[in-house]
């Protein structure tokens, strides 16, 4: 038997139970059908129905607002020890379970079997990363003044709604759920209606662990219902979201009722900027990482390339034959690059940007053609002969599609790299230090590597500017986000009152 073979069985059997029931929303503990009946979700490998999801819709929300509501007093004030405990037990529970979550996330997303089986592990650092930091993470400042000894702390804000989009969903939920717990907050959950099988796992696992009913509560259903009633909801203190900066201004414009803080991770059009006088080797596999791994459905892939005119003919050569030879193929099968998109609606959308570049004068270079009539395949893609103001170099086309335009000088490449709507990320490579200090200091973006693909370390801040979002992940900026600051004065002697109205 092949690994393909191998793993596709393996797949069966873990899907086998949903076949039968169906994925059903979780809340308070207790399996709940949708108020809304049910949908399908469809695999995009060969379009077929992997089973009904329970259809969420205001009442679900309400209910599990409710359910978290009544589940935070006691999460909240668990010993930090104790949390930490369960905190560590689930992300034991996904590393057992590792392989099930990385075959249901292939199936559901298309995502390929090379890039999932490490997400699902990435889930449990998230876990085990935050446990780490439950019991200093109240922890405050000492802030002396003439009268009076300052003190500083942290108190969990309360419910949550985490709304997670469908790329890589088992690996960005974690990413938001797990720092949410170890606050000290509990969570209402709704996670995008297009890969909602490895939710149901996450709180499973969650569950399992240990953790109470309805501290983690997950609804399904789609954004202009469940999304906004949870964005509504005026039990849900914040809102933690990742997905498209349209949507994000949706969700911002929907929690201003309830004074909703909202955490968003939007979009991205990151620019790698590549100089004459860089590692050209090594800027290639990252240039070609960045933008076609995960295909291509990443906020942070680096989806234009900018490269000197001095190298660019150079350049380009090495990259059209490094993508014609990326194996797209089906996602369980380990050598497998590139696998199906995600949706019809989303296969709709990346392909109709062959056309647009060819109206725009752009040279598709390598790919521009679909894979096949049995699942949602394209190959990868390279657009040349671009400029930065074409909507190819503009729009967040969100599959494994590059747009290279070339630069002739420093100031030309920092005009063009800031020359858009988003700000999440950038890449330079140069060897020059005082090229990288000065482009790094002007470039807008929340995040730039220099000489280095995104490697992603868990204690620094993640997220970006202008249409990128607002705020931050990851070490003491998640708690930031799920927590509050609060500050106490202790007088330390019997400093002069004013008196009022004593005669």
């Amino acid at each position: 038997m092949s690994a393909l073979e191998d793993n596709v069985a393996k797949l069966d059997t873990h899907l086998a139970r949903f076949r039968d029931t169906g994925i059903l929303n979780r809340i308070g503990g207790v399996d709940v059908a949708g108020a809304g009946g049910t949908f399908h979700t469809i695999s995009p490998v060969d379009k077929s129905v992997i089973c009904d999801v329970a259809h969420g819709t205001a009442a679900d929300i309400d209910k599990a607002a409710h359910a978290a509501h009544d589940a935070f007093a006691a999460w909240r004030d668990m010993p930090a020890t104790e949390r930490r405990k369960i905190l560590i037990r689930i992300a034991e529970g996904i590393e057992a379970r590792a392989e099930e979550i990385a075959l249901c996330e292939c199936w559901d997303t298309g995502q390929a079997y090379k890039f999932m089986s490490k997400a699902a592990l990435r889930g449990a650092e998230n876990f085990r990363y935050f446990a780490d930091q439950v019991v200093q993470a109240r922890d405050g400042q000492h802030l002396k003044s003439p009268t009076l000894m300052n003190i500083t702390t942290r108190v969990p804000i309360g419910p949550v709604g985490i709304i997670t989009p469908w790329n890589t969903p088992f690996m960005l939920s974690t990413w938001k759920i797990a720092p949410a717990l170890a606050a000290g907050c509990t969570v209402v959950h709704k996670p995008a209606e297009a890969s909602p099988v490895t939710a149901r796992l996450l709180v499973e696992i969650a569950e399992e662990a240990g953790l109470p009913p309805g501290v983690l509560n997950t609804v399904n259903g789609f954004g202009e219902e469940a999304g906004k009633a949870l964005c509504e909801h005026p039990k849900i203190k914040a809102i933690a979201f990742v997905g498209e900066s349209r949507t994000g201004s949706m969700i911002t414009k929907q929690g201003a009722d309830t004074l909703k803080r909202n955490h968003l991770e939007l979009g991205g059009k990151n620019p790698v900027i590549v100089f004459d006088d860089a590692d050209l080797e090594r800027a290639l596999d990252a240039v070609i990482f960045m933008i076609y791994s995960i295909n291509g459905e990443r906020c942070t892939s680096s989806s234009r390339l900018l490269v000197q005119d001095t190298i660019r003919e150079t350049f380009e050569a090495k990259l059209v034959e490094r993508v014609n030879n990326i194996r797209v193929g089906h996602p369980l099968d380990p050598a497998t690059e590139i696998g199906p998109l995600v949706s019809e609606e989303h296969f709709n959308k990346v392909t109709g940007y062959f056309d647009i570049a060819r109206q725009d004068g752009a040279t598709i270079a390598a790919g521009g053609e679909t894979v096949g009539d049995t699942g949602y395949f394209v190959r990868p893609t390279l657009f040349t002969g671009a400029d930065n103001s074409m909507r190819i170099a503009q729009e967040e086309i969100f599959g494994p599609v590059l747009t290279s335009i070339p630069f002739s000088s420093e100031d030309e490449a920092l005009q063009i790299a800031n020359d858009s709507p988003y700000g999440l990320t950038g890449y330079v490579w140069t060897n020059d230090l005082t090229r990288a200090l000065r482009f790094t200091d002007r470039l807008e973006a929340g995040m730039i590597w220099v000489n280095s693909e995104n490697v992603r370390h868990l204690p620094t801040p993640f997220g970006g500017v202008k249409a990128s979002g607002i705020g931050r992940d990851g070490g003491d900026w998640s708690f930031e986000f799920y927590m509050e600051q609060k500050h106490i004065g202790f007088a330390t002697g019997q400093h002069k009152i004013t008196r009022l109205g004593a005669g």
